[in-house]
This record gives C-alpha cells, sequence and structure tokens, in this order.
C-alpha cells in the first residue's frame, strides 16, 4: 500500500482509439499527457525514438511486452493498459475480478482490519466511482441523521458528502471543500475514460450549494492547518479533519487497481479528545 496524497480545470480526455486505427493515437497521447518525449520515452523502455514513432503513427505495429512496457513507464492505470492491448488487436492482460469473489477474500479482510484498526477516526474504502466499499464506526458517527434515502446502497461518498440533504449543511467550510472534491473528480475524470463518473461529476456538481458561513474560520486554539481541513459539525461540536487517500503500488488486477483507501486525520486537540470519547 503506498501512492499517499493529502487533500482547475479538466486536461484533455484521453482520446478512444478509432476502429483500425491500433495503438499508436492512444500511446501518443498517454505520452504528451506525461509531457515525455519520444527519445526519452525510448531510453525508459529500452527502444529507438525512430520505433516509438513508428508505433504512434501505426507504420509497426508493438509487441504485447513492447505495449506493456510502454504503459508501465507512462504510468497508465490499468483498466486503460487493457484498452491499450485491445487496441493493438491483443487480449487484455488484467483481469477484473468481482470484489466478493474468494479469491480476494484476503483482500476484503485486510481491509476491514486496516480501517477498523483507524477507528476512532473515520476511514472508508471506495471503488472508482466513489461507491462506499466499507466504512468503519467513524465514518457512520459522521452520518447519524442523514436522510434513508441517501444511505440506501450502493452509498456513494461523494453524493453523501455534497447532497443538500447529506452532509453539505454541516460542513462549515463547503465552498473550499466542496471546490477540492471537485477538482479530485475532474483529475480522474481526465485520466480514465469513465462515463459513470462523468455522470457522478455531473450530478454532484449541479446540487445547490447551502450556505453553511462561507470563509475558513481560524483554527480552534490556534493551532495551524497543515492541510486544508473538513470542518463539519457534529452534536453542536465543530471536528476537523484532513483527508489522506491510499491506492495500492503495482496493482494485478483492475478491481484492485481503483479501491482508494481514504482516512480522516484530526487536525486539532479537541477533535482528537472528543472522537476518543465518544469510542470508549
Amino acid at each position: 500500500m503506498a501512492k499517499t496524497a493529502t487533500a482547475g480545470t479538466v486536461s484533455p480526455a484521453v482520446p478512444v482509439a478509432s476502429p483500425g486505427q491500433g495503438a499508436g493515437p492512444l500511446l501518443r497521447a498517454w505520452r504528451e499527457r506525461r509531457r515525455v518525449s519520444q527519445l526519452e520515452l525510448a531510453l525508459r523502455a529500452g527502444s529507438s525514438a525512430r520505433h516509438i514513432s513508428f508505433v504512434e503513427t501505426g507504420r509497426s505495429r508493438p509487441s504485447e511486452e513492447m505495449v506493456l512496457r510502454l504503459a508501465e513507464h507512462l504510468d497508465v492505470p490499468v483498466r486503460e493498459r487493457n484498452a491499450l492491448l485491445l487496441a493493438a488487436g491483443y487480449a487484455p492482460h488484467y483481469p477484473e475480478t468481482p470484489l466478493d469473489d474468494p479469491s480476494l477474500g484476503a483482500l476484503r479482510e485486510g481491509l476491514e482490519r486496516l480501517i477498523q484498526g483507524y477507528e476512532p477516526y473515520p476511514a472508508l474504502v471506495v471503488d472508482a466511482t466513489y461507491d462506499v466499499v466499507t466504512a468503519n464506526r467513524g465514518i457512520t458517527m459522521l452520518l447519524e441523521g442523514v436522510p434513508e434515502s441517501l444511505l440506501a446502497p450502493p452509498l456513494n461518498a461523494m453524493r453523501l458528502t455534497l447532497h443538500p440533504e447529506g452532509l453539505a449543511p454541516r460542513i462549515r467550510n463547503l465552498p473550499e471543500w466542496r471546490g477540492h472534491l471537485l477538482a479530485q473528480m475532474e483529475r480522474q475524470i481526465a485520466l480514465h475514460r469513465s462515463p459513470e463518473l462523468r455522470k457522478l461529476y455531473e450530478e454532484v456538481a449541479a446540487y445547490p450549494v447551502p450556505d453553511t458561513g462561507g470563509e475558513l474560520p481560524e483554527p480552534a486554539g490556534q493551532v495551524p492547518y497543515f492541510a486544508l481541513p473538513m470542518l463539519i459539525e457534529h452534536e453542536g461540536r465543530v471536528l476537523s479533519f484532513v483527508s489522506s487517500i491510499s491506492t495500492f503500488n503495482t496493482p494485478m488486477d483492475v478491481t484492485v487497481a481503483e479501491l482508494a483507501i481514504e482516512t480522516f486525520l484530526p487536525a486539532d486537540p479537541a477533535t482528537v479528545k472528543y472522537l476518543h470519547s465518544t469510542m470508549v
């Protein structure tokens, strides 16, 4: 587990290869997106700039091994690596195993132990479209009072957070936090050709924004914020969290590659004290 990050404009989406064009246009789009020259990519992949040029223009058909090697050096998401292989005329390399498949039992158990071990602080696991795979009691506490209609499966983290009947009215710095979440989705839409994610983005971006006080308030007790916090009301208190998202390194399955673990770290001592007092 790695690739951890704390909490604009959508970049041009990666194009879909037209029938008969092969993988060349897609590889060129990924190379340009990563701002890598043909020569630099060739050096990384143990090839030549001439061969990379021929592959991108369709004058040369890359081997399956070369497609995977180039995709790895361009940090192409696993699902999109399968798309590159299909465009080049090869079978997908990475399976997409349902999360409830017995072969992923150890993964499910590990994720449950991980987020339960994070209690009393909130943590959850989401898939590529922010549907909640599992969540701990810290998240359940924050969702108290949310209408049943929003809690019906599948729970969606973005919908729960930004819906005017969800958590949005309780988030004291909603304009800033909403902007952060929408920008996060925009980056993912630019990286993944996902109609479902685009549809979700359009839905939540169109929600009316409740008035929750406007500007980010000063931190309680003069504690400096080290990252943009989510300030959320709970039973008359304002709790402060910063978010961290982790994914799997070198995933070999599309489902696993698209899982993300989001943990909420208390950003001030008062939040720490309150959370520990609620789960004794």
